[in-house]
């Protein structure tokens, strides 16, 4: 790897990814054993296994599997199906199949039960590792990437170390000509007028403040916010200082459109992922945990996921690496093994922050040149899909 380039997989579909897995997908609950039985066989193989856990996906749910399973850094895609749930597994192969990536599907009930289901998928993952094996390998730059960001167990370090950083870093990849997501609107509460006034477009900028008055809305139907008894035991004090903290994360470029989960960049830039389902609240919390929020970034094609965490936090995730990002100094030293980069350095005076979001930015590209991260190591694969509801933007939100 040269500094800012690079070997990926080109996909035939156009796309360049910066992993290779074979991807083994339970369409329903009662699949879910007989995938994990499949993947646990190739553990020190790209083989990962993600799914949905209901009987009857909505838009929602099929939109996202659909994304995820057509993913740069998807090489193939085994689908695991009990044979009555309701997902549509034919027209998700077909697609998967239409994007040039080999695919299966094994029907549990057709197979003949657990034990030769399980065997049917093992001999495929076996023979397709050999395909996806001689994927070509073409240059790539960080004009190729989407990195999306997240936060997850913030404290009262978060905001003035770890986020502002990656702000610097998420600077510097649109300077390069890259696609930086940021998310959490239920956290930018107080901000729309300040966040929406780095729209491109005026009618972008209504829609900005819009999501964040959305965001409030729900969260107050709900009666619960982003705020966690660990977020005021690390230090904050209200939703709105946990806010600011969270914004930080977004830099200070101008934001060039607003998406919601699925949604796919296609120009160079800032997005904000809008996160919280529209229409009345049907489904419960919109962020039930942050493995649903990494998800989602996933879905609309981040490779790599820059996680910032001041309390501590081991999630990873399947498909795209995540990066961990300590706010602060204690937890990193209680947790090193599970943090990537100490933005605690900041407050002991051992690093600044111009420094930590370099630092940032350089991981990015390493963990995109085939360096695991700590995640990646100790083997998180964490994955959740669950139900909600978005209507579709206008042009104006996301350029064409």
């Amino acid at each position: 790897m040269s500094h800012m380039q690079w070997q990926g997989y080109l996909r035939k579909d156009g796309r360049k990814g910066i992993r290779n897995y074979i991807t083994v997908v339970y369409l329903v609950e009662c699949a879910h054993h007989v995938a994990r039985e499949i993947t646990s066989r190739f553990k020190e193989h790209p083989v990962q296994l993600i799914g949905f856990a209901g009987c009857y996906p909505n838009a929602y749910a099929d939109r996202v599997m659909n994304s995820l399973c057509t993913h740069p850094n998807v090489g193939a895609v085994l689908l695991i199906s009990l044979g009555c749930e309701s997902f549509d597994r034919k027209k998700l192969e077909e697609n998967i199949r239409q994007s040039g990536r080999p695919v299966n599907s094994i029907v549990i009930q057709e197979a003949g039960g657990t034990r030769k289901a399980i065997n049917d998928g093992v001999r495929w993952v076996d023979w397709c590792s050999g395909i996806i094996g001689n994927t070509m390998m073409v240059p790539m730059t960080v004009n190729d990437l989407v990195v999306g960001t997240v936060c997850g167990g913030s404290d009262a370090t978060s905001g003035i170390t770890a986020n502002p950083a990656v702000g610097l870093a998420f600077n510097k990849l649109v300077a390069n000509k890259g696609i930086a997501i940021f998310e959490e609107t239920g956290e930018m509460i107080g901000l729309e007028e300040v966040m929406s006034s780095r729209a491109v477009n005026p009618q972008l900028a209504i829609e900005l403040k819009k999501s964040v008055e959305k965001a409030a809305r729900y969260y107050s139907a709900m009666g619960h916010g982003s705020f966690a008894p660990g977020n005021a035991d690390g230090g904050l004090t209200t939703i709105e200082e946990k806010s600011m903290g969270a914004y930080c994360k977004s830099g200070d470029c101008q934001i060039s459109g607003l998406i919601k989960p699925g949604d796919r960049p296609v120009q160079p830039g800032l997005y904000l992922m809008d996160v919280v389902p529209d229409g009345e609240p049907k489904f419960g919390f919109p962020n039930i945990n942050d493995t649903v929020e990494i998800v989602e970034m996933i879905s609309s094609g981040c490779h790599i996921i820059l996680f910032t965490t001041g309390r501590g936090s081991v999630v990873g995730s399947a498909i795209s690496p995540v990066i961990k990002i300590c706010a602060n100094p204690q937890t990193y030293r209680r947790m090193e093994e599970d943090m990537d980069i100490n933005a605690g350095g900041i407050l002991t005076g051992e690093t600044t922050l111009r420094d930590t979001g370099e630092k940032i930015f350089e991981g990015i590209l390493a963990v995109a040149s085939g360096i695991p991260t700590c995640s990646e190591g100790l083997g998180h694969q964490e994955f959740m899909l669950s139900y909600k509801t978005f209507t579709p933007l206008g042009p104006g939100c996301l350029p064409v």
